[in-house]
Parts: C-alpha cells; sequence; structure tokens
C-alpha cells in the first residue's frame, strides 16, 4: 500500500507513547505523536482518520465538526464519558476501547492499587504529616492514625477492579462487604459477604466505588446514601465522578456524617483545570478531602500494556475493512 493512502493517524497525547505500540502505528498509517490542549486539538484533527486520545481533551461535537475524515476514536480507558458516543455513532465513527475486554483487564491493576493507596493516605493523614516535616515539624502526636486491619470495607460494584480490591483488602486482614446488583451471592470470593447496599453502608468504615457510569448510575450516589452511612466514615472514588451527587458529598463532609473522603475522579473533568470545583475549594482548606487529578489508571505498565493491545486491536480492525 502506497504511503499517501494510508490512513492519518493523530497520537493527540503522545507523551511516554508505548514504542511498541508507536511501531504497529507507524505501519498502519501516517502517524503524528504530538501533545496537545483543546485548541492545539481542534486545529490538528481536520484531516485525521484515526485519533488516538487519553483523558486530557472531551471529543464533542465542536472536536467532530471539524473532523469530516474522522473513522476511529481509540482510548485507553473503560469508562467513555470523555466522548460524545451519540453523535460519534450518528457519523460512523467507531470507538476502540478496553470497555467489556475482561481477560485483558485481569493483569491491569493499577487503579486497584491507587484505590488501597488512598485508604492508607487518609487513615494515617500522610499528605498532612508530609507537609508538617516539610515546614520544619516533628510532632508525630498530631498524625495519630487508624489501621485497616479489622476495619470494614464496603465495595460499591463487584467488576473487575471490585474484585481485585477485595483480594488486596483480604490479604491485610479486612472485612469486606461487596454489593452489586449484576452479581448473586454465590458468585463472590471466599472470605467475602455479600450484602445489600443498605446493610453496607449501615457498617462499612470505608465505602469505596467500582461501578460503571451507565445512564442508570449517574447521580446513584447521593444525600440519600451518605445519609445511610456509618456516622464517621471514610468515602472513596476512583471510578468517575458523575456517579456521585457532588453537592450530596460536600454537605456530608461538612456535617461530619462523612469524616474523609479521597477521590481520583470528578464531574465535567477539563484539562485546563479544576479551581473552581467546589471540592477542590473545599479541600485547599480541609486536610479530611484527597484529590488525584484521575491518575487511577496512569501508570507505565498499563499505559505501556493498554497501548500496545489497543495498536494490535486496530490492526485487525483496518484488516477486515480492507
Amino acid at each position: 500500500m502506497a504511503q499517501d493512502s494510508k490512513p492519518k493517524i493523530l497520537v493527540a497525547e503522545s507523551a511516554g507513547f508505548s514504542p511498541q505500540a508507536a511501531t504497529i502505528l507507524r505501519e498502519l498509517g501516517q502517524v503524528r505523536f504530538v501533545d496537545l490542549n483543546r485548541q492545539g486539538l481542534l486545529e490538528a484533527v481536520q484531516e485525521t482518520e484515526i485519533l488516538w486520545i487519553r483523558l486530557r481533551n472531551r471529543i464533542d461535537t465542536e472536536i467532530l465538526n471539524v473532523a469530516p475524515q474522522l473513522k476511529v476514536i481509540v482510548t485507553p480507558t473503560t469508562g467513555l464519558n470523555h466522548i460524545d458516543l451519540e453523535s460519534a455513532q450518528a457519523r460512523g465513527i467507531r470507538v476502540l476501547s478496553l470497555r467489556g475486554e475482561i481477560e485483558f483487564l485481569r493483569d491491569v491493576r493499577a487503579t486497584a492499587e491507587h484505590t488501597l493507596a488512598l485508604m492508607l493516605l487518609l487513615l494515617r493523614h500522610i499528605p498532612a504529616a508530609m507537609t508538617h516535616v516539610r515546614n520544619d515539624g516533628w510532632n508525630r502526636d498530631l498524625f495519630k492514625g487508624h489501621e485497616l486491619y479489622e476495619k470494614t470495607v464496603g465495595i460499591v460494584g463487584y467488576g473487575r477492579l471490585g474484585q481485585i480490591v477485595s483480594r488486596y483488602l483480604q490479604a491485610l486482614d479486612v472485612r469486606v462487604l461487596v454489593t452489586d446488583p449484576h452479581v448473586d451471592a454465590s458468585c463472590v470470593q471466599p472470605g467475602v459477604q455479600w450484602v445489600t447496599l443498605d446493610q453496607l453502608l449501615q457498617e462499612a468504615d470505608i465505602v469505596t466505588l467500582h461501578v460503571n457510569l451507565l445512564d442508570e448510575t449517574r447521580n446513584f450516589f447521593g444525600h440519600q446514601q451518605f445519609d445511610q452511612m456509618k456516622h464517621g466514615a471514610s468515602f472513596i472514588n476512583t471510578a468517575r465522578g458523575e456517579l456521585v451527587d457532588e453537592d450530596a458529598l460536600l454537605d456530608a463532609l461538612q456535617s461530619g456524617k462523612v469524616n474523609s473522603a479521597a477521590v481520583d475522579v470528578l464531574c465535567d473533568e477539563c484539562a485546563d483545570g479544576m479551581a473552581d470545583h467546589p471540592l477542590v475549594e473545599y479541600a485547599r482548606t480541609h486536610e479530611n478531602v484527597m484529590i488525584t487529578p484521575h491518575i487511577g489508571g496512569c501508570t507505565f505498565e498499563s499505559l505501556e500494556k493498554s497501548e500496545i493491545f489497543l495498536a494490535k486491536k486496530l490492526h485487525l480492525q483496518l484488516q477486515e475493512r480492507c
């Protein structure tokens, strides 16, 4: 195939891109490896046929409208709320992602590890303690924390990540409760207790979300759920911000119903910054809230695996079309 006839591929977030995946892409088409903000993407995507993204930019109608030749969007994520799927489908644009790739995802552990890290950071007041030392302090009594050992952790959503997190917690001798309307009680791992959501919220010292974002789960965790939580419990979300009514979370924190929270995701995430987000503003002056910028899956290992997997998947898709 002549080089001019090969598809134009734009990798819009290429920092640290897998060399092996890059080699596969170069065999498939004319590739540009760049790192673009939204304005740069609006300019660069105009003649693109295959767009490879991560999570920096929202692929909405504005982007799609300036890309008349776009045929495929590739994203190494399971969540797809950063893409206007309805508009893409109407245009006949194929979206290749990690959603549904169950076998491959069994060995992608980054978000599960980040979930555990957030729990430990909250319980042991580690960020505040590090800041204390940087400011010339050395008073350990200010940072008396709690152990995970023998705590009760409630996992809402018992899919791939929920199962991995439960195994990690069991290794630390944590009592693990799980709830998932799509999972039968007989299917949970030994040592894990399946309960209703109501029971989980009433008993768990820590509640962690591992639910897929669907129309029916959007904002499903709100005032009612926070009110049901054990007083003084902690809340973790490494799934999607849109699962949570964030005003309700803020109310629960301000009232003391929720003692602390750690989230890796927020509603309407924007790579240009989230300075005006109410939870971010609250976290500036309250040490019981930790927010990380959606880094759960952002490890060298997981990105390398995912990019190689998707490059091969794209190769197969293009072969089928020929």
